[in-house]
């Protein structure tokens, strides 16, 4: 757990916070043509952390980790069989309308707009069912519709909108009732590099001007390292890391990249691993706080036919792909 969370004691400093929670499904599988099997699969599994008020936290982790069971535990749709789920102190599935007031709630694959009506429509049913006051509508309406750019789509019908256009316009609807909280299921799920880029800035910028706390899921790790100051990796219903991107890299190694240009195969590199060759460059790995620039200098001067070399920091996406892997293994 984090400093942050490790050290949190006051209920109204505290945003959401899960206290060794754990969740399971029973699933009947067939052993026989007459017999069935009852194998229990732990989602989460004794899960603890806490978000401060005005946190930007990153949740990621393998498919089936435990994310999504997470986001519906915290939105009151699933109950634990142990522990405590609390938002602003509340049990969401006991006090979920008072919860939801001051939470948004956005799955990448889902959509609150009526398909069949303009944009305008599925904002105005928001207002009338949540029971919205005009002041707050009107004020969030025009915020959203600029620093969204909604306005070329607010007469548009919800089926004519492109991913990016509909995606922009779900979290416009999710931010309507100015939640404090605001929980996001892979918001960047499809878009392309100029709306994802819109979308990112957008999330910084209300986490910071507004202090809306924000808890994100991404299989995009470079987004989630951007976005947030707080990584949270889980696997097999296990919280495996919890702190900043630099304790991570603490934690996994300073891995960075060599490319060398050069005719003929791939010399070994001492302190370095090979990892394959890529449009006609040789390709290792090291880490950097093992192997010192000047070590690392001296043995490719040793080596016969350098044409370029090219260091790198390896990409996050690696970095974690790697940690899955020997996660699973």
């Amino acid at each position: 757990m984090s400093n942050a969370a490790a050290t949190a004691t006051r209920t109204w400093d505290t945003a959401a916070e899960l206290c060794h929670v754990t969740k399971y499904f029973d699933q009947k599988r067939p052993v026989s043509l007459f017999k069935r099997e009852v194998q229990r699969i732990h989602a989460l599994d004794d899960v603890s952390f806490t978000l401060q008020k005005g946190e930007f936290a990153a949740y990621a982790g393998p498919n089936g980790a435990g994310k999504s069971t997470t986001f519906k535990l915290l939105s009151g749709m699933l109950r634990p069989q142990a522990g405590e789920v609390r938002l602003f102190g509340m049990d969401p599935a006991r006090s979920r309308i008072e919860v939801m007031r001051r939470t948004g709630v956005l799955f990448g694959n889902r959509s609150e707009l009526w398909w069949d009506h303009p944009v305008r429509a599925s904002f105005d049913w928001k207002k009338e069912v949540w029971d919205i006051p005009d002041d707050v509508y009107q004020r969030a309406v025009g915020e959203l519709r600029d620093l969204l750019d909604l306005d070329d789509i607010w007469h548009t019908f919800a089926r004519e909108l492109s991913l990016g256009q509909r995606m922009r316009a779900n979290l416009a609807l999710t931010l309507l009732h100015e939640p404090e909280l605001v929980l996001l299921d892979e918001p960047t799920l499809g878009l392309d590099v100029l709306a994802k880029r819109q979308m990112i800035d957008f999330l910084k910028r209300i986490n910071r001007e507004k202090q809306v706390t924000l808890l994100v899921t991404s299989h995009d790790m470079d987004d989630l390292t951007e976005m947030a100051d707080r990584l949270l990796l889980i696997n097999k219903g296990r919280l495996a890391f919890d702190g900043s991107y630099d304790q991570l890299v603490r934690t996994t190694g300073d891995s960075r990249i060599i490319r060398l240009l050069m005719r003929g195969d791939a010399p070994a590199i001492e302190g370095a691993s090979f990892i394959g060759t890529q449009d006609g460059r040789h390709v290792y790995r090291y880490d950097a706080a093992a192997l010192t620039p000047q070590q690392l200098f001296a043995a490719i001067a040793r080596i016969h036919g350098v044409e370029d070399v090219e260091l790198g920091r390896e990409a996050i996406e690696q970095v974690i792909a790697r940690l899955y892997e020997e996660w699973r293994r």
